[in-house]
């Protein structure tokens, strides 16, 4: 990865969209919902807080989390998309 998150930030490389319903329709790309599930691919330093002392982050690469579907910043770096976003838009490591 040659993006490296400052602070708080964490990059997520999103789910694939479904292409299909469980009934076997097949979904066009405007019917599909964007996922709101992604792997972590690369985190910040953590946040100063306001006495000096950093504080870590809780989620490391490889953790998959879900967040808001209209969390964070959509990024492209080498024709992949990516979000990039604060930890605290993260609601939980699954």
């Amino acid at each position: 990865m040659k993006v490296k998150p400052l602070a708080d930030r964490i990059v997520i490389k999103p789910a694939q969209a479904e292409e299909k319903t469980k009934g076997g329709i097949i979904l066009p790309d405007t019917a599909k919902e964007k996922p709101v599930i992604g792997e972590v691919v690369a985190v910040g330093p953590g946040k100063i807080a306001d006495d000096g002392k950093k504080i870590l982050l809780e989620v490391k690469v490889g953790d998959k989390v879900l967040y808001g579907k209209y969390s964070g910043t959509e990024i492209t770096i080498e024709g992949e998309e990516f979000l990039i976003m604060r930890e605290a838009d993260v609601f939980a490591i699954v």
